[in-house]
């Protein structure tokens, strides 16, 4: 999985991280303990809960992000589908478009389908 194909401006996080004196680097290593690290919750549980803040702050890169790591680690259709139905109804309308951007992406990367780019303005 490439980062860059889920959006372009991912392929310079190694220049933005010297721009920021390593501020990527510390929220990877936030990230990486408090999601991807298994605990009380499964991380995959955990993937999905970071894919619904994702969905909630419409942020389509990383909804795909998210999405793929749920399911590489283990995240079902039906575990997906529980939690899209969580963003679709408290999101409405809005929640339920975002939540189909999630699907589709979780349809796209389970069939090996090359994921397509996300809009890089989508979080503003």
């Amino acid at each position: 999985m490439s980062l860059e194909a889920i959006d372009p401006a991912l392929g310079l996080l190694d220049d933005f991280a010297k721009v920021t004196h390593g501020v990527s680097r510390h929220i990877q290593q936030m990230r990486q303990a408090a999601i991807f690290t298994e605990g009380a919750l499964p991380a995959r549980h955990k993937a999905l809960g970071a894919m619904l803040w994702s969905i909630s702050a419409r942020c389509e890169p990383c909804i795909v992000y998210y999405v793929q790591q749920a399911a590489t680690l283990g995240a079902t259709e039906s575990e997906l589908g529980e939690i899209l139905a969580v963003a679709t109804t408290m999101g409405g309308c809005v929640g339920e478009m975002w939540s189909l951007k999630a699907y589709k992406a979780y349809k796209d990367f389970s069939s090996g389908q090359a994921m397509p780019q996300a809009q890089p303005s989508c979080c503003s």
